[in-house]
């Protein structure tokens, strides 16, 4: 995790943000100008209103990630098949807080995020806080984006203490591809609940007796959008084929994230984000890296694979896509002004971020490429200034059909109405330890896992911008660009 604290003196530099560059507009901006980034109102008493310091004219506030970290991440059904999502929430919360050296008491809010809904805990940031210790009289409240959700946990969060409605947050995901809702017939559960309405053992019987073997079979998640019919895997074979990304190219973008992953576990790259896991009940085989790597990755054993959803002309496999997983991740986040009181030295600032939507019976996993170009306006950036890149690897086939918009100007043009597209990303700095097709994907917690990793990895190459950016279903993408001085 990374996170460093002093009990005397905040090791952070005093240096103000100029406020010239673009830092009000990157924040302000994207609250639609209901929030003036540099004028939020009084924070509950106790607690030190999130305004910056005053230095000759109003500087505005900045929003710091003090600290991240993350489980590691678990084929389905294997390490934490008996845990849930909230389970490994709980777990990844309570170790963050006791790195993070935090009192309990100073958290403010958690907003936190599940994709797969939990019948029985539905509001999984609550039950964050009602178990891991936490005051129970923290605001906590529940978000989902899709692949992006903890992208929205983060910048709910931020937007709140903004808005001077606290200081200290916890946000995050978590998701468990073991632990899914598994649900009955529409019919199975009417005349369940006529059945309780039912007067005598017969009425009730009779009841039941208007069921079909049909009625009884569970029924699992939906796999396919709702909208389109398509699944995520069919929308990315679509794009694929029209775009003419071909089988090869995806196998050699699988390979270079696993080879890139497995190449950071073995250098101890991931050592300061990932904690470990002592799975419950026997807590006998502890959880120290995650379990999807390919440490012997060969671009010959990617060919041999068959394609997973179109099985006569199709390129999308089980090893050029993320495959199911579980997981959590979670990040402390504070206004700067307060993470500098209690003596944090943050791993960077949230410089803009972006959201999009487009229609998904077209290219359905291209929010990136929309997203992106709002974000770095916002913060005043070219693609060109991010040292650091990271982009969501839902299937191979997705992340290079968006690069290779970011290079079209026709793409720009048609589908954005932009005269410039936003270039190339050198090798070098685009997903340089891997990415989800080799780390796993539990959905919530991605986002931030990215998040860390890109500030880690900016601190290593000495500052600068960084930028992660996803896909989500339904059309949509999210953006974050994070600086680190």
């Amino acid at each position: 995790m990374a996170t460093t604290k002093k009990k005397t003196a905040p090791r952070t530099k005093t240096t103000q943000p100029d406020g010239s560059d673009g830092a009000e507009a990157s924040l302000a901006g994207d609250l639609g100008g209901e929030v003036e980034a540099s004028s939020p109102t009084d924070s509950p008493a106790a607690k030190p209103t999130p305004r910056a310091p005053a230095a000759g004219r109003s500087k505005p506030e900045r929003i710091a990630i003090v600290a991240g970290l993350r489980t590691p991440f678990a084929r389905q059904t294997s390490h934490y098949m008996s845990l849930s999502a909230l389970d490994l929430a709980r777990i990844v919360v309570a170790e963050l807080v006791q790195k993070s050296e935090l009192d309990p008491k100073l958290v403010d809010l958690c907003v936190y995020g599940q994709v797969l809904p939990s019948i029985h805990a539905p509001n999984i940031a609550r039950e964050v806080i009602l178990g891991t210790g936490l005051p129970h009289n923290v605001q906590a409240f529940s978000v989902s984006r899709a692949c992006a959700t903890s992208y929205q946990s983060l910048t709910s969060a931020a937007e709140a203490m903004l808005a001077g409605q606290g200081s200290v947050a916890i946000t995050g995901g978590a998701d468990s591809s073991s632990d899914v809702p598994i649900t009955i017939s529409r019919k199975l559960s009417n005349i369940l609940v006529e059945a309780q309405k039912a007067r005598s053992l017969g009425d009730k019987l009779k009841l039941l007796s208007r069921l079909s073997p049909k009625d009884l079979v569970p029924v699992p998640p939906a796999i396919k959008e709702f909208s389109t019919g398509l699944t995520m895997g069919e929308s990315a074979e679509k794009m694929a084929r029209e775009s003419g990304i071909t089988r090869e190219a995806q196998d050699a973008f699988a390979h270079r994230s696993h080879s890139r992953a497995a190449k950071a576990w073995a250098d101890g790259i991931f050592d300061a984000e990932v904690m470990r896991v002592l799975v419950p009940p026997k807590y006998d085989a502890p959880v120290f890296e995650d379990n999807l790597v390919r440490k012997d990755s060969s671009i010959e054993g990617y060919a041999k694979l068959r394609p997973a959803f179109d099985r006569a002309n199709g390129t999308i496999t089980a090893g050029n896509a993320s495959p199911l997983t579980d997981g959590a991740s979670a990040l402390l986040v504070m206004t700067e002004s307060r993470a500098k009181s209690l003596g944090y030295t943050p791993l960077g600032y949230l410089k803009s971020w972006a959201y999009a939507a487009l229609d998904p019976n077209g290219w359905m996993l291209m929010g990136p490429t929309h997203a992106t170009p709002l974000a770095l306006d916002r913060a005043g950036l070219t693609l060109q200034d991010m040292a650091v890149v990271d982009v969501h690897e839902a299937f191979a086939a997705q992340v290079l059909c968006n690069l290779q918009a970011w290079n079209s100007k026709k793409y720009f043009a048609d589908k954005l109405g932009r005269s410039a597209p936003l270039g190339e990303v050198d090798d070098d700095k685009l997903n340089v330890h891997g990415g989800s097709i080799a780390i796993g994907h539990p959905f919530a917690a991605t986002g931030a896992r990215q998040i860390t990793t890109v500030l880690h990895e900016l601190k290593r190459r000495g500052g600068g911008f960084g930028l992660a950016t996803a896909c989500a279903a339904g059309g949509l993408g999210a953006t974050i660009i994070v600086e680190v001085e």
